[in-house]
C-alpha cells in the first residue's frame, strides 16, 4: 500500500478519534505545529526518514520535542505510529489531516501573489469575493513575488488566474 494512502488512512482515523473525545481543534493545530516544525527543521525530517535509527529513539526525539507542547491524544498518537515503525510517514499524516479537516470545516485554501503586498481594504474585498464565489471559508496564503511588475496571480484549488503585467506583456 502506498505511503499517501497509509497516511491518509491514520489521519482519518486520528480525526475520528479526535471528534470522539471532543479535542479536535487541538490536534488541528498540533498538525499544524508538526509540519511546520518538520518544515522548518531538516534534521528532525532525516531523522524521522531514517530506517537505520530504532523507533525507539525516535519516539524519544519526538518526545522531547513535543510533549507539553501538543495534546496528550496527539502524544500517543505519535507513540503508537513510531510502535508501528511508520515515523517516516508522519509529515504525510499531518498533511493529510489538515487536508481531510479543511474538508470537515469547509475551509477552502486560497494564494495570491502580487507584485506588492496588498492592502487590508483589497485583502477583504478578495476575500469577500472569494467566498461568495466557493461558498466556503478561505485560508489565503500572500506571497510576493516583484517580478510580476503588477497585477496578481490567484491559485484556489486547482484554478488559476494569472492577472499579473508579466504575463500580458508580449514575448
Amino acid at each position: 500500500m502506498s505511503d499517501i494512502r497509509v497516511a491518509s488512512r491514520y489521519a482519518k482515523s486520528l480525526i475520528e478519534l479526535a471528534r470522539e473525545k471532543g479535542v479536535l481543534e487541538q490536534v488541528h493545530e498540533d498538525m499544524q505545529l508538526f509540519e511546520k516544525t518538520i518544515a522548518q527543521n531538516r534534521n528532525l525530517q532525516l531523522l524521522l526518514q531514517n530506517p537505520i535509527i530504532k523507533s525507539d529513539k525516535k519516539q524519544a526525539v519526538l518526545s522531547g520535542v513535543f510533549k507539553g507542547k501538543v495534546q496528550e491524544l496527539t502524544m500517543a498518537f505519535f507513540t503508537i505510529v513510531a510502535r508501528k515503525n511508520r515515523e517516516a510517514i508522519l509529515a504525510s499524516v499531518a498533511t493529510s489531516f489538515i487536508a481531510q479537516y479543511n474538508t470537515i470545516k469547509g475551509i477552502q485554501k486560497a494564494q495570491v501573489i502580487s507584485a506588492f503586498p496588498l492592502a487590508p481594504a483589497l485583502r477583504d474585498q478578495l476575500g469577500k469575493k472569494l467566498v461568495a464565489e466557493t461558498g466556503k471559508k478561505i485560508e489565503l496564503e500572500e506571497l510576493v513575488d516583484p517580478s510580476l511588475i503588477g497585477g496578481f496571480v490567484l491559485r484556489i484549488g486547482d484554478k488559476q488566474i494569472d492577472s499579473s503585467v508579466r504575463n500580458n506583456l508580449p514575448s
